[in-house]
């Protein structure tokens, strides 16, 4: 499967994902434009539009990019009132087929309370919105630290080599609150170190291995919920 990082809006990351038959879909489109020039600029189809949670900054180019294409959206069951007209409406443990690649639902609640990741065993690929970014995660504003901890556990028991590809483009901030916290910690010296020369490249830090995460990230380095809230509230009063 062919995976294209597309930098929109601030910060934010959409991918255009291609299957092996051809199959064309992109995942979080926090606008329409910058896909769409794309489509039209290389006279592509567009088969679906997958959203991981309602957030607009995720999910506000579902509308124009339906219209202009007739792709169909595909997103969490648990937020279909808010994320209006989904054709296909996903939940924990169904398996959804992008072509030739089966996708994985899991359920991430935490940022939202309806939160999805979208798992491609064959390709070793997750993409995960905002639940987990490299070096972090997403805020809590509709769920629970114990929630988010549940959710972190079931991407940590991924294969180590899957590749994460999250919503944002947070890492280099994220790095030196997880360096404030484990300084010792030498893979994320060495995570630190990659990540500075690709900002200063202006390049993505994603993808980057789920074996990278559970070594770096404080946040799926905490071992109980309450220690997961604690971290949470220090870096959201950083």
């Amino acid at each position: 499967m062919k995976i294209e990082i597309l930098s929109i809006l601030k910060d934010n990351y959409a991918y255009l994902i291609t299957s092996d038959d051809g199959m064309i879909g992109v995942i979080d489109p926090g606008e329409a434009d910058p896909i769409l020039n794309i489509l039209r600029g290389d006279n592509l189809p567009l088969d679906y539009v997958f959203n991981t949670h309602h957030h607009a900054d995720h999910s506000a180019g579902n509308s124009a990019l339906v219209e202009e294409t007739g792709a169909a959206l595909v997103g969490p069951l648990a937020e279909a009132a808010r994320i209006p007209n989904m054709d296909i409406q996903l939940s924990e443990g169904d398996v959804f087929h992008f072509g030739q690649h089966p996708v994985h639902v899991i359920a991430t609640p935490g940022h939202t309370s309806g939160h999805i990741c979208f798992y491609f065993p064959s390709d070793g690929v997750v993409f995960t919105g905002d639940t987990l970014f490299s070096l972090g995660t997403g805020r809590l504003f509709e769920g629970s630290a114990e929630d988010m901890f549940e959710s972190l556990a079931k991407l940590k028991a991924l294969p180590d080599d899957t590749l994460v590809y999250c919503g944002h483009e947070y890492t280099q901030s994220n790095g030196q609150f997880c360096l404030s916290v484990d300084p010792d910690n030498e893979a994320l010296q060495e995570r630190m170190r990659e990540v500075t020369y690709l900002r200063d490249r202006a390049r993505p830090t994603v993808p980057v291995s789920l074996g990278t995460e559970k070594a770096t990230n404080v946040f799926m380095l905490a071992e109980t919920p309450e220690r997961l809230g604690e971290l949470r509230a220090l870096k959201e009063a950083s």
